[in-house]
């Protein structure tokens, strides 16, 4: 009886993360549909340490202290050469992607992060 009630429990929390998470994201989805696109670029290269909004708070995030991107003051303070360098050839932690993606691919990516700002 308490294992019947553990696995409803469970699956309930479970369910309802997704359903949460599909809510916020939907504005993601028809953009990452595009694989070339900087929005697909993203979602595949960069989310899954500054997250889909930019605003760094996954786990990884956490471990590599990545940046959140969605920052007003950072936006500022940072230029789109400095955004296009540290893609290209990577900061702290962050590898760089240069032999991973193309000097186009990297341009797009700079106002797409600049689309980030909250």
């Amino acid at each position: 009886m308490k294992y019947a009630f553990f696995v409803t429990f469970f699956v309930a929390v479970i369910g309802s993360m997704f359903i949460s998470r599909a809510g916020s994201s939907a504005t993601f989805t028809s953009a990452t549909s595009a694989p070339g696109s900087a929005a697909g670029l993203y979602s595949k290269n960069c989310a899954s340490c500054h997250g889909l909004d930019g605003r760094a708070k996954t786990i990884k995030a956490r471990r590599n202290h990545a940046r959140n991107l969605s920052d007003p003051e950072w936006q500022d303070k940072a230029s789109d050469e400095r955004i296009f360098n540290s893609i290209m050839n990577g900061k702290g932690k962050m590898p760089g992607y240069a032999k991973k993606l193309s000097a186009q691919e990297i341009d797009s990516l700079v106002p797409y992060v600049r689309s980030l700002r909250k």
